[in-house]
Order: C-alpha cells, then structure tokens, then sequence
C-alpha cells in the first residue's frame, strides 16, 4: 500500500510540474494544469494514479491552510478598514453575480435551494489569478493594487460565512447556522486572548529557529481546527479563527510567507484530486448551462465592477480595467462545489457545473488580461511587466 501511495503521489508531483510548466508557457491559469493533471492520470484518463480518495483525504489540509494563511493576513484593525472602503460594493456586486446565476439556473428547472448555493458559489473573483496577472508593482505599490486586495478580501470573508453554512448548518436549518456563528464568535474570543497571553510569548522565544517557528503556526492552526469540530464547527472555520488570532502578532506577514509552500503543495493535490473525480459522463448535461453561465458571468462581472468603481469617484480607466480583472471565477467556487456536493445539498451534476464554470471563466480571462493588460505574462514587450 505505501508503495502504491508513494507512486501516486510522485505522479501527481511529475504530472503537476509538467503541466504547470507548460501553463507558464502558453499563459494559462496554474490550477486548470493542476484540474488537468487529475483528468489525464484520473480514472477517465490513463489510469495512472488509484489511489484517489486518499489523495483527496490528504488534500484536505490544502482547504485548511488555505483559509487559516487567509485569516492570517486579516488584522482586525485592517479588517475594520476594508469593511468602510470595499463592503457595500463587494456586497452588491456579489449579490448581483448570484441573483443572475441563480436565476438562470432557475429557468433551467434546478431546484431554488440548488440554484442559491450555486449562484453563491459564483460571486467571487480568482484571487489567485487577479495576484499572478498584476505586476507585481501595481500590486504592491499602486491604488489599483490596494483596491483589487481589498475586494478579494472581502470576498474571501463572504467565501469564509459561505463554507461555516455549508459545513455547519447547511443541512439543518438557519438556527444550526446561527448558532454555529455563534459559536465560532466565542471561538475567537478565546482565540485572540489566547494568541495575546500564550502564544505570543512562545512564538518570541522560538522566532530565530524558523523550522520551529512554523511548526507553532501550524500546531496553533490544527489546534482550533480540531477544537472546532469537537464544538460542532468545521475544522476549516477553526483555521480560520486561528488565523485572524494570529494577525494581531508582529510577524503574522512573515508567518504567512514562510506557510505558503505547505498550503500550495497540498492544494495542487487538492485541484489534482478536482480533476481526477469529474464526471465526463455528467459533461452532455452540464455543458450547454455551464456555457451559458460563463458567457453570462464574462459579460456581467467586468461590466458590474465597472460601473460599481466609477460610482465609488475611480476613473474611467482605473474602473474598466479592475472590472477584467476581477471578472472570472473563483478557485473558491470550486471549494464550495466540492464540499457542498459531499454536505449532500448539492447535486454532483451542479457541482460538475460549477467546477466547469470555474474553468472556462478563469481560462478566457487570464487570455483576455494577457493579451489587453499589462501582466508577467503580457504577450508584447510593452504589457509584459513584472
């Protein structure tokens, strides 16, 4: 057995680099090599990699990590100040983004709980890619850059509260849901006291040994992770919580630089799990809609930012730009497709749907921002900026 998941998992790392290589080259988004990894190796493909449902148990940490280094970057003081910059449009226009694919959805005969957990699963933009495709000058050093942060921030908060209703109380009621919010804001409070009394001094008196100083992070991280579910949250909610704790630390930023390895290593096994257990023989069913969603959501999501930024007093050129870039799919809305559909409260034809959405939306837009935007990857000398 442990030669046959030392064989898959070598795969997956060969099959993933190869592919990520070649994505670099032809300017495509990261994850679709990895989604595509999963299909060419996956039981629809050559069959190379068996050991499938392991590899997904392990890629779960990815999701862990992925919202515990998202909580980490959320100091609550800076929390306060994005909710006054970027709420009311990030709100909107998430609610706008879910209304019109829910509804489309609806028109197609899905069911109304089924079309609203997949049209949230549609409000948010690709962090990933909007960082990988804005120079790294903009990103840092320019308004545009600041802006584009705060949103996806505020959407990654949104994608946070959608997870804790799947995971908590989605297949309950609103009050399961309530409660476990209510839960997990006693959680924080416990956690932010004892990062401040506890943690805090540990971490000063480990912070030149830097293999150690990582694990205190990841030990805190799976410690209310765990201590989440055994109160009836979801362990990603407790990394979560773990995470904003830790930002009121002085060096939360290097913390989270030094953990983004761990969490990208597993994600490439999440996304390389994604692609290994699509359905082609759901793609017929799910085609024509996913085709329609993402016309839809190509049209509507760079024109919706848009006119929200020129409303917020940016410029005509500021909001036209900011609106492509943020006008994809989310890597999130393939987080919620997958953890929705194992809740039980998403069928594996919408999750399929989602997950396809996800891919056309982030594979048009990043040819879109390479070919009519200054990126790393610009396909001329005077928009291939770093």
């Amino acid at each position: 057995m442990s030669n046959i998941v030392f064989t898959d998992i070598a795969l997956v790392v060969i099959s993933a680099t190869v592919l990520g290589w070649l994505s670099l080259l032809t300017r495509q988004p990261i994850i679709i090599a990895y989604i595509l990894a999963g299909v060419l190796l996956g039981p629809w493909g050559l069959q190379l990699v068996s050991s499938i449902e392991f590899i997904n148990e392990v890629s779960d940490i990815g999701i862990t990590l992925l919202l515990f280094l998202a909580g980490l970057s959320l100091h609550p003081g800076k929390l306060m100040e994005l909710f006054g910059k970027t709420f009311l449009l990030t709100l909107s226009t998430s609610a706008l983004f879910a209304a019109v694919t829910g509804g489309i959805l609806y028109l197609f005969g899905t069911p109304v709980s089924q079309a609203i957990i997949t049209g949230v699963a549609m409000m948010f933009s690709s962090t990933i890619l909007v960082v990988k495709l804005m120079p790294t000058n903009t990103l840092h050093q320019k308004h545009m850059g600041a802006v584009a942060i705060a949103v996806l921030i505020m959407q990654d908060i949104f994608a946070v509260l959608a997870i804790a209703f799947i995971k908590g109380g989605g297949t309950s009621s609103l009050t399961g849901w309530l409660t476990s919010m209510g839960v997990g804001v006693v959680l924080a409070g416990a956690a932010i006291l004892a990062e401040r009394y506890i943690i805090r001094h540990i971490i000063a008196q480990v912070q030149r040994y830097n293999e150690l100083l990582n694990l205190v992070a990841l030990g805190w991280c799976f410690l209310l992770a765990l201590l989440a579910e055994k109160i009836g949250m979801s362990h990603e909610i407790g990394a979560f919580i773990a995470g904003v704790a830790l930002a009121n630390g002085p060096i939360s930023n290097f913390l989270a630089e030094g953990l983004k390895f761990f969490r990208d290593f597993f994600l490439v096994l999440f996304f390389f799990t994604l692609g290994a257990k699509l359905d082609f023989s759901l793609l017929q069913s799910v085609l024509l809609p996913a085709a329609l969603l993402t016309a839809a959501l190509l049209v509507i999501k760079p024109l919706a930012f848009r006119i929200g930024f020129r409303l917020s007093g940016e410029t005509p050129k500021f909001s036209k730009e900011m609106g492509v870039r943020l006008g994809q799919n989310s890597e999130f809305a393939l987080i919620i497709a997958v953890l929705a559909a194992e809740a039980g409260i998403l069928s594996e034809l919408n999750s399929q749907l989602i997950q396809l959405v996800a891919i056309f939306t982030m594979t048009i837009s990043s040819y879109i921002l390479v070919f009519f935007f200054p990126t790393p990857l610009g396909t001329s000398k005077p928009l291939k900026i770093d």
